[in-house]
């Protein structure tokens, strides 16, 4: 089959790789669409940590944002899964420690992350293998780009969750990316008003369509109490700026990583009594994800600006956005798309 192999950085090409088997407790998922994450993007340009620690090494083949269909069962996997449209967990956890035995997988020490983590190969690829303890089944309601919006919907819908606010709160969401675009549709559709801020130019005016409450340049921000901060930006200076503008007794919640450290006055969160909450993994929300995305409460589908085929995904991983794409902030990828589709 065809696959994306990145090589070192800033080096990527499509290879024929060996098809992928279901041993036991696996399947084989023929994969209909992909999403291009930022997570991909660091790791095509080497300054992703896991580069740095030795949880991640090139070779590697990217993709964790997927959604496809069931073509082969391995042992021990009910048949009923064959044809199935499903996507999956990216977190592995090894299913024996006490954070696995305690339902947090997503954090396991000796986790694989599909696509991201200890080698697993990753879905932008014409087929993936992936343990079916991790699949979750689509319904009919949610389509390609839905199914394959669903990783990063449930990163989001936690950071909604970890906010704990109620219809009415103020939220204000720091970066107009897609994880806190969607970020913000979630937790519009709770019934709370949200503000989001990020750089003046193409995203802000993309956020501000879509009809939030306001959409800010940091120096802009209007003097009112948030009841919830979520960083969802890549700016080493912001977590600090989500501890300042957050109201007393609320909470921030961190998603977003930066490329360097980031600092925060501690005692400014004891002093205010701030409760802040970091997001790592979809995992526990997926099925809340699906769910949302079923019944039309939560539609970010117009986050899409563009669907390539695999021969493309280079040149989106250098920043390359073909012609014609909308204003979104997400490239989906259709690994049987032939070479020439833009």
């Amino acid at each position: 089959m065809r696959a994306l192999v990145v090589t070192g950085p800033r080096r990527a090409e499509v290879l024929d790789v060996p098809d992928p088997v279901a041993g036991v407790g696996q399947v084989v998922v023929d994969v209909e669409r992909v999403g291009v994450c930022g997570t991909d993007v660091e790791f095509f340009t080497g300054e992703m940590s896991y580069l740095h620690t030795g949880d991640a090494a090139y070779p590697m083949r990217l993709g964790h944002e997927w959604c496809g269909a069931v073509t082969a069962v391995g042992g021990g996997v009910d048949p009923v899964w064959l044809g199935r449209r499903v996507t999956g967990d990216t977190m592995l956890g090894c299913g024996r420690c006490h954070r696995c035995l305690d339902g947090r997988h997503h954090v396991c020490a000796d986790r694989f992350e599909i696509g991201v983590r200890g080698g697993f190969p990753g879905a932008l690829a014409e087929r993936l293998a992936v343990p079916v303890t991790a699949l979750h089944r689509l319904p009919d309601s949610v389509d390609a780009a839905l199914g394959a919006l669903v990783e990063p919907g449930g990163n989001a819908l936690r950071a909604v969750l970890a906010a704990d606010l109620r219809p009415g709160d103020r939220l204000l969401v720091l970066g107009p990316g897609t994880i806190g675009l969607l970020v913000a549709r979630f937790a519009r559709a709770r019934g709370v008003e949200v503000h989001l801020v990020g750089p003046a130019g193409g995203d802000q005016t993309f956020a501000r369509g879509m009809g939030f409450a306001g959409v800010w340049t940091a120096d802009a921000l209007p003097p009112v109490p948030f009841d919830a901060v979520v960083d969802a930006s890549n700016s080493p200076a912001l977590p600090a700026l989500a501890v300042e503008l957050v109201e007393p007794g609320k909470r921030v919640v961190y998603i977003g990583l930066a490329g360097s450290p980031s600092a925060v006055d501690t005692r400014v969160l004891a002093l205010k009594d701030v409760t802040a909450v970091g997001v790592l993994g979809a995992s526990p929300a997926l099925a809340a994800t699906i769910d949302a995305y079923a019944s039309g409460a939560v539609d970010p589908r117009d986050l899409v600006a563009a669907t390539v085929g695999l021969d493309q995904v280079g040149r989106v991983l250098s920043g390359w956005r073909p012609v014609g794409a909308g204003p979104g902030p997400k490239v989906h990828v259709d690994p049987r798309r032939g070479p020439s589709a833009v």
